[in-house]
């Protein structure tokens, strides 16, 4: 997302894309729009929410963009261009491999996150001295890079990889997002997690009495409106595959471990009586990619790179298991995976 910028101011493509001209086009001529789209029913019902929720004055903006976000002190709420068009969705999910809002309540999930940005930056809360307290100063620096300590007490858990966590601002986003969620008891929720449960509180006696309250900050200008993206989709993929930095050695005796326990000790044989463990862990990544992430803060593109690296491994090893035994196949990468993700996540490093 894109709060970062504001605050720090303040492999193979689809063919179907290389056979028309879709792929060099420039973004700002793909003709896309909120209106007719799966998103414009779904921004209906979220204002709905808002509704329920007594949040009437503050009316934001929804528009389409390169990323989620809220443009610093504004009211417009930016989404994923990618989101308007399930063929740009798809071809987003093969690029990057994973989708933020990729189906109706996950899209609602972000958009009440976003929402406690604008809720934020039309009343200008961070200048006031509860809402530091509660949250911290909003001037911190705020790096994309963070280490988020697994179920802390002290923070909500909204969107994946204890998001929470990152900066002062999606703190408060996150509180905001769970008080608004509806149906849900955070009451009860977070009844055990005083921290948390002292910031919820906070957000919803602020909410009552901002209800009546018109907003000071009513700016919707819009940042990289796809309407003004000269870049192309060749572009824009090409320079979000960043290097997902070193991959681990010596991994090859746990890849063993894991199959020799299996019974798969003698290797792949031409007689087929094991399944080969790299189509495995090729099958499982877009699951293993979205929940190492939602639990460990270990970033989506950093997990695929890894799962591949361990494939190509397997295959190399000839590593395969019996077919009665994918199950247990399936814990042992999990837990393979899981524990090379925290490693990252807290030192900077797969191995020690």
């Amino acid at each position: 997302m894109r709060e970062c910028k504001y605050l720090c101011r303040m492999h193979a493509e689809p063919a179907r894309f290389h056979e028309s001209n879709l792929w060099s086009t420039p973004i700002r001529d793909l003709g896309l729009t909120l209106e007719g789209t799966r998103l414009e029913p779904i921004i209906a019902e979220f204002i709905e929410e808002l509704r329920q929720a007594g949040i009437s004055r503050v009316r934001p903006r929804f528009y389409l963009s390169t990323e989620w976000g809220v443009p610093f002190e504004t009211v417009a709420i930016a989404i994923p261009f990618y989101l308007a068009r399930p063929d740009l969705t798809a071809l987003h999910a093969e690029r990057v491999g994973h989708i933020e809002g990729f189906d109706r309540a996950d899209i609602l999930r972000y958009l009440r996150h976003e929402m406690g940005h604008v809720v934020n930056y039309a009343y200008r809360l961070y200048d006031r001295e509860e809402w530091v307290k509660q949250f911290g100063s909003i001037t911190q620096p705020y790096f994309e890079e963070y280490r988020p300590e697994p179920f802390s007490r002290r923070y909500v858990r909204h969107l994946p990889g204890w998001y929470a966590q990152k900066h002062p601002d999606e703190d408060w986003a996150e509180t905001f997002a769970v008080w608004m969620t509806p149906a849900l008891d955070w009451r009860s929720e977070y009844g055990g997690w005083p921290v948390a449960y002292a910031k919820l509180t906070y957000c919803s006696r602020t909410m009552s009495a901002l209800r009546d309250r018109d907003p000071e900050v009513t700016s919707s200008e819009l940042d990289e409106d796809v309407g003004d993206i000269e870049y192309s989709l060749d572009q824009y993929y090409g320079r979000t595959l960043d290097s997902p930095g070193e991959l681990p050695p010596g991994l090859d005796g746990a890849i063993r471990a894991i199959f020799e326990d299996l019974g798969g000790s003698g290797g792949l044989s031409l007689d087929g009586s094991l399944q080969p463990a790299a189509d495995l862990i090729r099958r499982l990544e877009p699951e293993l990619m979205a929940n190492v992430f939602r639990w460990t803060g270990h970033f989506p593109e950093r997990t695929r790179v890894l799962l591949r690296y361990l494939a190509e491994r397997a295959a190399q090893l000839q590593q395969g298991y019996p077919p009665d035994r994918e199950a247990s196949a399936m814990i042992g990468l999990t837990t393979l995976v899981t524990g090379l993700a925290m490693n990252h996540v807290q030192r900077g490093s797969y191995l020690p």
